[in-house]
């Protein structure tokens, strides 16, 4: 009962939190959803330093957390901006007052991309990294090693993880994966209203 191909969560060396998820389809409810997840990531954060640094906590211990997620099949409302594929969301003020505020997110509609690709091929280092993340044609793998040629060793990593059939992916909470559950229920209970409809 899960869209997500893949759900991965990184810690940079400066620190910096990232929630990397690939999802088959985007999921209904996009901004609840990364806000949930921005969240969970966020209070794990802080779960940690406040163990390493007990009395010592201070809020400037904490980090920026990002939750990117790339989607397979994007929900309709990003096809409403049919030639972007990077969409960055920070929190801002209305009058211009700075704040270092610690959830940013980013959604990659990666059928968007691809549209662009298949028009336009690799262009620029974010064409190529967005090939790389989003694309398993041949030929543009091809295309992409010949250009950047440092892909090529990041590719032959990803197949010897293929290889490694034994790892798992498990979601951040029980309470995340509840409800994403019940949301994938929703749409597929929507999805077969429409389909009733169009039978009757």
């Amino acid at each position: 009962m899960s869209l997500v191909i893949t759900d991965i969560v990184v810690e940079l060396e400066d620190g910096t939190f990232a929630n990397v998820e690939v999802q088959k389809i985007g999921y209904k409810f996009t901004g609840e959803r990364a806000s949930c997840y921005s969240a969970d990531l966020l209070l794990r954060q802080y779960k940690r330093v406040r163990d390493l640094r007990k009395k010592e906590l201070s809020y400037k211990d904490l980090a920026p957390v990002y939750t990117i997620v790339f989607m397979e099949k994007s929900p309709d409302i990003f096809k409403e901006y049919k030639d972007i594929f990077v969409h960055k969301f920070t929190t801002v003020s209305n009058t211009g007052l700075s704040l270092n505020m610690l959830q940013n997110y980013i959604f990659i509609p990666v059928d968007i991309f691809l549209e662009k690709l298949h028009n336009n091929g690799v262009e620029t280092e974010l064409d190529a990294w967005l090939t790389f993340l989003g694309c398993d044609e041949p030929g543009y793998i091809i295309e992409l090693v010949q250009k950047y040629p440092e892909f090529e060793p990041m590719y032959k990593d990803l197949y010897n993880m293929c290889l490694n059939t034994e790892r798992m992916v498990n979601m951040f909470s029980e309470e995340l994966k509840i409800l994403d559950r019940n949301t994938v229920q929703l749409m597929i209970d929507e999805l077969q209203a429409k389909l009733d409809a169009l039978t009757k």
